[in-house]
């Protein structure tokens, strides 16, 4: 047995968790327009984002008065899907609901 492996095992973990990079992360964010409700954005941050209704309610009140709110930072992959599941949520029900995201 080599003496040396409990230290090449350490310097080796070490030099793993250096090169670990966390992956970048996005912003999804609702915009606001003079179509949709204000109930139908409440619900979707309930059910896309799983937000509580008070939660929901603060960010659906951010987007009608300030025109943009933040919904959730998220992995691309999340991220992405989120904003794809809200554009077929939001067209499904006749509504113009811009999602968009952007790096965190």
């Amino acid at each position: 047995m080599n003496e040396h492996q409990p230290d090449s095992w350490e310097g080796l973990e070490q030099e793993v968790k250096e090169k670990v990079e966390l992956p970048p992360m996005f912003k999804v964010l609702l915009h606001n327009d003079d179509y949709t409700t204000m109930e139908f954005v409440v619900e979707i941050l309930q059910q896309v984002f799983h937000k509580s209704a008070p939660e929901a309610t603060r960010i659906m009140l951010l987007v009608h008065k300030k025109g943009l709110g933040v919904c959730g930072i998220f992995s691309e992959d999340i991220a992405e899907t989120k904003v794809e599941i809200v554009r077929h949520l939001a067209k499904k029900s006749g509504f113009p609901l811009m999602c968009t995201m952007e790096e965190a």
